[in-house]
């Protein structure tokens, strides 16, 4: 998958007292990480804070997972400024380091995918040192890509504020500070779980009308919000014909969540829904 990348853009400074220390801020913990970064798809929602005198501070440990940790970040303009917007939360997702990955389950995923240099390709394949470093940085991008393409298909996925090495800065979903709960930790009455349902079956046909797949989809990475769906963790998305893996992936998608709503009580008939969905993503590719 190929997508256009908003470039970091130059913004005007505000008149803002700073420490004595350039390098610190006088409030939070660093400086806005907006410039140098790549950016999310345009048009911006209005909570995305551009001003480079923003300010960031580190509110502690959302997530952890073999792959990344995911922190809540606040970002605010303190008093003194005139930007629109003063204050937001974000989910900031730090990818691990290549020697600190796990990458027994990368090679299935990473099937189909290719990069320009074949010395590269070749690296990847044989999980050097240097290969191992290539995927490390993969999956990061990948995941921004993926997020940006896909929010712009209207699908209910965090808006990607943009992109700074291995640290990922995104919409955060919550009451408060508190991060909305999974799907698998949520309980819905019948009308509700019927509706997450419907929900749940329109991702997954808007994504194979696109020739994709999650990749890992489960109940342990779709949070509810407000009643709605929200699916995160997008590095492994899978291009379904251009894998030799990719309807296996997408049958294990659909079975694993078709299996989470038959617990709670619905009756879904998940050969008839991968069906469905494998017949949209081989149209996909026409």
């Amino acid at each position: 998958m190929q997508f256009a990348h908003d470039l970091p853009e130059a913004a005007a400074e505000p008149l803002l007292v700073r420490s004595t220390n350039a390098d610190v801020p006088s409030e939070g913990d660093r400086w806005s990480s907006w410039d140098g970064a790549m950016h999310g798809p345009k048009p911006r929602p209005d909570w995305v804070i551009t001003t480079l005198g923003a300010v960031e501070e580190d509110l502690g440990v959302l997530k952890t997972g073999k792959e990344a940790d995911v922190h809540l970040i606040r970002r605010w303009v303190p008093d003194g400024t005139t930007a629109p917007v003063q204050d937001s939360l974000l989910a900031a997702k730090r990818y691990r380091g290549a020697e600190n990955r796990l990458f027994h389950r990368d090679s299935g995923y990473l099937d189909g995918r290719r990069v320009r240099k074949t010395r590269d390709m070749r690296a990847m394949q044989r999980r050097t040192e240097y290969g191992r470093a290539l995927i490390a940085g993969q999956w990061a991008f990948a995941e921004f890509e993926a997020l940006a393409k896909l929010w712009e298909l209207g699908l209910p996925v965090p808006y990607p504020v943009q992109l700074d090495d291995a640290e990922m800065l995104m919409e955060f979903f919550g009451t408060g500070r508190e991060a909305a709960p999974r799907l698998v930790q949520t309980k819905p009455g019948p009308d509700l779980l019927e509706e997450l349902f419907e929900q749940f079956r329109h991702v997954v046909l808007t994504l194979a009308g696109e020739g994709w797949a999650h990749g890992d989809l489960s109940p342990y990475n779709v949070l509810v919000h407000d009643d709605r769906l929200v699916v995160i963790d997008w590095p492994q998305i899978v291009d379904v014909v251009g894998n030799p893996h990719g309807f296996e992936f997408l049958e294990r998608d659909v079975r694993v969540m078709c299996e989470w709503f038959q617990r709670r009580g619905l009756e879904v008939d998940t050969n008839e829904v991968f069906g469905d969905v494998a017949a949209v993503a081989a149209g996909s590719s026409w």
